[in-house]
């Protein structure tokens, strides 16, 4: 666990963080644009204005070229690019990815990361892609694993931080056994890597998997970076998983492709006919100006930053709010293979139940998924903390004179059935919920509500159904000992 990485507040497994660098201390969750020392469509210097904090560029692409690595070496990274801020470099692992070798040892681009005074550093790390067999994944974390050691016992002191990158391909066994490794021997950040072609092929579930298994292995306080990660639809996604930090090419490259990126999703700005967008790039442009401008790389770059920046303060605020999980199941609607990581995250509910705050504002359900959030979860595993004795009435509707004639009245509220009426007013049960349940939520309430039964075998249960609450577990409710159902025209 770094000790530069303070964490202030949390939602889910999300959370507000600061981490402290040699430049500056940063506030997270937030975005690294990416600088191509080469070529830039936007200058480092103008970075602050879009709202980044911290940038990263690429230490072997300065290293193989000699003007750029005399400039480096004789005043330093944050000269050569122009930015007064922390700055975290690559080490060349990408250009391994895709040529299959690079010019630099790990030593060797380790000591250039030092001597040029990066503010993050990362080691020769091999990113090994998705799906490939067992044995070459295990085979190159274990190089990997070597490398991440000599770096570690080559970087000592409070200065430049060093990341330690997580691997381990689509393996979660192996993305596990990385982490708690990269842990024991301890680092200031830990990058989950070669995650760019999951998502470039849209396989979020699987980046689920990847980064679950990733957090587990980790101290929970470990800052974590997602690399290549900067499409902000899946912002809200990554952060409630237990992410801080992305880096953003995207913002560059989808601009040259003539892409015009928004929190659900990206458009080809030749189809656009109106700009969904009040940044000041759309304020001061119609589509078809945008689309005409000879400078439309550079503007529609600016905009893709702008609203970068801005999902960035929204995820923000939906944790400082406690309703960052509200916000994760809106944007997973936007695609259905975003949905379909939104049903693979809540698989590891009970992991989340774990880190997640028990106490926030109000609970809003935002449909099927929602029946298997962390809070439905823990409700149903502290079931055994109420205690009923004697008459017990559930009910749907409002209060009414025949709660008079029973020892304890229970609201029942889906998706987490049966609880004492004293706690309607108490996160989560202060839950905003529709009015006609779907079956997924009377499905998690009606189990909760067996289980409840179960508990409190001496209880005598009367059950005043509404005709929307109808579901096949009623039948099996009926058939429980000491338990009535009554429908309202039978009263």
């Amino acid at each position: 666990m770094s000790s530069r990485f303070d964490i202030i507040h949390k939602d889910a497994a999300g959370r507000i963080g600061r981490l402290a660098t040699p430049h500056g201390v940063v506030e997270t969750p937030t975005v690294m644009p990416v600088i191509n020392p080469n070529l830039q469509t936007i200058k480092p210097s103008e970075m602050r204005d879009f709202g980044a904090q911290i940038l990263i560029t690429n230490s072997y692409i300065i290293y193989r070229k000699e003007e750029l690595r005399e400039k480096a070496l004789k005043d330093g990274l944050h000269a050569l690019l122009d930015f007064d801020g922390p700055i975290m470099t690559d080490s060349g692992s990408f250009q391994l990815s895709v040529y299959g070798e690079v010019e630099v040892t790990n030593e060797l681009i380790i000591d250039f990361q030092q001597k040029i005074g990066t503010d993050i550093a990362v080691p020769l790390d091999i990113p090994t892609p998705p799906d490939v067999d067992f044995k070459r994944a295990e085979e190159e974390l274990d190089i990997t694993i070597e490398r991440l050691k000599a770096a570690r016992e080559l970087v000592t002191g409070d200065g430049m931080l060093l990341a330690g990158p997580v691997q381990g391909s689509t393996y979660s066994e192996l993305r596990e056994r990385s982490a708690r490794t990269l842990s024991e021997i301890g680092f200031d950040i830990y990058p989950f890597g070669a995650v760019v072609p999951l998502m470039e092929s849209y396989r979020y579930a699987d980046l689920v998997d990847v980064i679950a298994a990733s957090k587990k292995g980790l101290d929970p306080a470990a800052p974590v970076h997602l690399f290549g990660a900067g499409h902000p639809m899946m912002f809200a996604l990554a952060v409630a998983l237990g992410c801080d930090l992305f880096d953003s090419a995207a913002y560059a490259l989808y601009a040259k492709d003539r892409r015009y990126i928004t929190s659900r999703g990206t458009f080809h700005v030749d189809n656009l006919k109106y700009l969904p967008c009040s940044c000041p790039v759309c304020m001061n442009h119609s589509a078809e100006e945008l689309n005409k401008a000879h400078n439309c790389t550079e503007l529609l770059a600016r905009h893709n930053l702008y609203v970068t920046f801005q999902e960035v303060r929204v995820v923000k605020q939906a944790i400082w709010e406690g309703n960052l999980l509200e916000l994760v199941e809106q944007r997973c609607r936007s695609h259905p293979r975003m949905l379909e990581a939104l049903k693979r995250m809540y698989t590891y509910s009970d992991w989340l139940e774990k880190v997640d705050p028990a106490s926030k504002s109000t609970f809003f359900y935002c449909g099927p998924e929602s029946s298997r959030r962390p809070e439905v979860l823990r409700f149903a595993n502290h079931l055994d903390r109420f205690t009923i004795r004697g008459s017990a009435l559930i009910r749907s509707s409002p209060p009414g004179r025949a709660d008079k004639e029973y020892d304890n009245v229970l609201v029942f509220k889906p998706p987490f059935g049966a609880y004492p009426q004293e706690l309607v007013e108490i996160y989560p049960l202060n839950a905003e919920v529709v009015r006609t349940p779907d079956y997924e939520s009377l499905e998690q309430a009606y189990l909760n509500t067996i289980k409840l039964v179960e508990l409190n075998p001496e209880a005598e249960f009367t059950f005043i159904m509404q005709e929307r609450f109808e579901h096949p577990l009623v039948n099996k409710l009926e058939g429980m000992d000491k338990f009535t159902v009554v429908y309202p025209q039978s009263e």
